[in-house]
């Protein structure tokens, strides 16, 4: 057949071109690129939104495969990656810093509470809600927490001791049942020393309820010694509350007799200062009661102090390599990696002491994930020495000169960060 008697063959479909609905500029993508609109609106399956979501906020891909091994196990990648302009797989720093801190200190807060509940070391909880000690013939509640010794329901200081006090007529008496006061509040701190979270949270309580007695038999010992001084008999004390409250200039806090003043504030804001001083002495009694109130709401307040940290490290950073000409951003991209570093060491040391927690009934197992959590606790200073190294590639003598000195510096910040999220903390329970 010959080439002028062969039909032409047919001709495809032509494609319809898909145009931007915003400004109808033909697209070449997902996204317009002359206005930025994206394809994809609400109008569709719910699930594809749920996935979308799910992607745009966790990232949930195989980026966060891509990130976590080299942000934990490899130091200084990450921020290496970054400035080499390699971004698009890993997770934004930004967004890797504020997940894994949450995460963090949430997983922190539920292994501490969960702490509290467990018995104290060398008592073994036994069915029917006893526990066992080994060193005692007397059964205790198994749910008895350490500052129970020392604490009646309502917070105050065990009423036995108390009303001891009050009806001693002698300084040697009142001496003595202080003495015994404190050393069961001793006893008990001590019973709960090992056990995590409590550390933090009961010998608060603790510390809240030796003030308590030191203050009730100092009161006592006083009326003692006037009564004593005037030739009168020694009058039993009428029952008193015992109530802790914050103290300023030597005298106890009243929002009228005694209050907090600032001179720079002004009267709106020491009435502001005041105001919060009150809900913290209210808060103080909640605490007693519960002392893992404060604990919990200080963990809350962690990941927030150390977003306000950051930019600040990041100066001490640009001030630390500041003939390195590097930019300030680029500096916050290290502190970003630097401080997801730690928050992802945190929840792994969380996760192994829960898991050596639970795991006590079988040593072989138990051992081995303690002694996991202690190199990841050894591996953390260790991480960002090498990190600082290999991100701004100076000698090692230099390079731990700086690091102490950066690590002197940030420890001080942190101190001041603590102490105004304890605060925050006790006011916004």
């Amino acid at each position: 057949m010959s080439a002028e008697n062969q039909s032409p063959p047919p001709e495809s479909p032509a494609v319809p071109e898909r145009r931007c609905a915003n400004c109808g500029v033909v697209l070449l993508g997902e996204h317009c690129y002359a206005c930025g609109q994206p394809t994809k609106g609400l109008v569709r399956h719910f699930s594809s939104i749920i996935g979308d979501f799910m992607d745009s906020v966790f990232e949930l891909d195989s980026r966060i495969l891509r990130t976590l091994g080299p942000l934990l196990f490899k130091p200084g990648s990450l921020s290496l990656e970054y400035f080499e302009g390699r971004r698009v797989r890993y997770v934004s720093p930004v967004r890797l810093f504020v997940f894994l801190s949450l995460f963090a200190f949430f997983a922190a807060q539920l292994r501490f509470d969960f702490a509290f509940n467990e018995p104290p070391v060398g008592v073994t909880a036994q069915p029917g809600g006893t526990a066992d000690n080994s060193t005692d013939d007397e059964a205790q509640p198994a749910d008895e927490s350490p500052d129970e010794v020392a604490l009646d329901a309502d917070g105050t200081v065990d009423g036995r001791q108390v009303a001891g006090m009050r009806a001693a007529t002698t300084v040697a008496e009142v001496e003595r049942l202080r003495d015994d006061a404190l050393a069961e509040l001793a006893a008990a701190r001590a019973e709960g020393t090992g056990i995590p979270g409590v550390d933090f949270g009961v010998n608060i309580g603790m510390d809240v309820a030796a003030e308590a007695v030191r203050k009730e038999a100092q009161r006592r010992i006083a009326e003692i010694d006037k009564a004593t001084a005037a030739g009168e008999p020694v009058q039993v004390a009428a029952p008193v509350e015992v109530k802790d409250s914050l103290s300023f200039n030597g005298e106890p806090w009243h929002p009228v007799d005694n209050p907090l003043q600032i001179d720079w504030l002004g009267a709106t804001g020491n009435a502001w200062l005041n105001a919060q001083v009150g809900r913290a002495e209210g808060n103080i009694e909640r605490i007693k009661k519960d002392p893992n109130l404060l604990q919990s709401a200080f963990l809350s307040m962690v990941p927030t102090t150390l977003f306000i940290l950051l930019p600040l490290f990041a100066v001490l950073l640009k001030i630390m390599y500041l003939f390195k000409k590097r930019l300030y951003m680029e500096h916050l991209i290290v502190a970003l990696h630097s401080h997801s570093f730690l928050c992802g060491s945190l929840l792994l040391v969380v996760i192994l002491d829960a898991l050596s927690a639970w795991t006590s009934g079988w040593a072989w197992l138990s051992r081995p994930l303690g002694w996991l959590e202690v190199a990841m606790l050894c591996w953390m200073p260790v991480y960002l020495l090498i990190m600082q190294k290999r991100v701004y590639r100076q000698g090692w003598i230099m390079t731990l000169f700086k690091y102490w000195i950066l690590g002197s510096c940030y420890l001080v910040l942190i101190g001041i960060g603590a102490t105004f999220a304890l605060m925050a903390s006790l006011v916004y329970l």
